[in-house]
């Protein structure tokens, strides 16, 4: 087994252990991924002031987001398939949250459902991640079945109202579970912990949709439900009503411009969060870091502005923090995680970006993640808002 020290090291890992068409998923972005790219990229362009000489005792990254204490300001973001990337995915990233101090959110298209997250954390509160569908009925029943479970949060999406192209899944013919083409299983006889991890769960498709939609009952009919079923007619008016549905917590996810941020502080959210789906959506769109500041400046005092996308380091999450983000989700870095060790795997990867965030920090001469500011970064190689 090698000494796991970074993200990389998780990330390599779990390419060796995960098919092909399930990295892939996790590990790609729309069209020429430039976005994808550059939602990485653009953090390591921000460089840190080193200070010395500072009391580095009684260092804390303990903070808060929508109200909940968290140990870091960090939570696992909603992916779908995540239970692909690893037997019963979903479940083993909750209990990792639970067990760090940090929020686990569950995307509407998960393998595991609501329930069986619940019941496998002992009915301990996790977030909700809600896809708006043509079928109303069905969404409706969702939320309700996500107040259920005890979900602290909703994590509304706003930007997949339709799907953006990721060649990738075209041209590895994305299912879940996969076809018995001859590629895949000449693919899956190198991939021996996970076909028998697999074996062992009765857990193969779309939980929260399959036994809960009107004849949808295999992957046939899900697959043409699916299709049919993302809404390009999500509005504003659709949040009010997700919001009054709801009447808990409400974060709105996939907010790129400041005239969607103020429509989003106006929709009586609780929390945004700047997000271009991980570079999965809009190719060419600009990274999530560099628009960050521009929407703090707009609307932070209105709202919690969180965001996500490029986030492979605790570095990483003290620069958003630096930047105004009161948190930042991560997604790749938690399915290299799991994808690499399961469970383990992601509380690994919890611990490394801990540590990371913890030493630069005291590095840059604090010791509380909550009275980091912009002081940190150095003049000039950051994005500022526009005056």
């Amino acid at each position: 087994m090698p000494v796991i020290t970074t993200i990389e090291d998780l990330r390599v890992l779990a390419k060796k252990r995960v098919p092909r068409m399930f990295y892939d998923y996790a590990d790609s972005g729309s069209w020429t991924e430039s976005t994808y790219r550059a939602n990485q990229s653009d953090f390591q362009k921000i460089l840190l002031r080193q200070r010395v000489a500072v009391n580095m005792l009684g260092r804390s990254t303990r903070s808060s987001m929508i109200g909940q204490d968290v140990a870091m300001p960090v939570v696992i973001a909603p992916t779908g398939l995540t239970g692909m990337q690893h037997a019963d995915g979903e479940i083993h990233g909750a209990r990792a949250a639970k067990k760090f101090g940090l929020p686990f959110t569950l995307s509407t298209m998960s393998i595991c459902s609501i329930e069986d997250v619940s019941q496998a954390t002992g009915g301990h509160p996790f977030w909700f991640q809600l896809y708006v569908m043509k079928d109303r009925d069905f969404v409706g029943r969702l939320i309700d079945r996500a107040k259920a479970a005890n979900c602290s949060a909703l994590v509304l999406t706003l930007d997949l109202q339709i799907l953006g192209q990721r060649h990738k899944d075209l041209k590895n013919g994305l299912t879940a579970p996969p076809k018995m083409t001859l590629a895949n299983m000449i693919d899956l006889m190198t991939k021996p912990r996970w076909c028998l991890a697999m074996a062992r769960t009765p857990r193969r498709q779309f939980g929260n949709i399959v036994g809960h939609v009107k004849n949808v009952a295999d992957m046939g009919s899900l697959s043409a439900w699916t299709a049919g079923q993302f809404d390009p007619a999500l509005s504003w008016a659709d949040v009010e009503w997700v919001k009054q549905r709801w009447g808990g917590k409400l974060i709105l996810k996939g907010i790129q411009d400041v005239e969607d941020a103020r429509l989003a502080v106006n929709s009586g959210a609780d929390a945004l969060i700047v997000s271009n789906h991980g570079g999965r959506q809009l190719d060419g769109a600009p990274s999530s870091i560099s628009v960050l500041p521009e929407i703090v400046a707009a609307v932070g005092q209105q709202i919690e502005v969180h965001m996500d996308g490029g986030i492979r380091s605790g570095q990483d999450v003290l620069k958003a923090r630096a930047l105004g983000a009161r948190g930042v989700y991560i997604g790749r870095a938690f399915l290299y995680g799991l994808g690499a060790m399961g469970e383990a795997g992601v509380t690994k990867a919890l611990e490394i970006i801990h540590k990371e965030l913890d030493l630069t920090m005291a590095f840059c001469g604090h010791t509380d993640i909550n009275k980091v500011d912009q002081a940190i970064l150095l003049p000039g190689t950051y994005p500022k808002a526009q005056q």
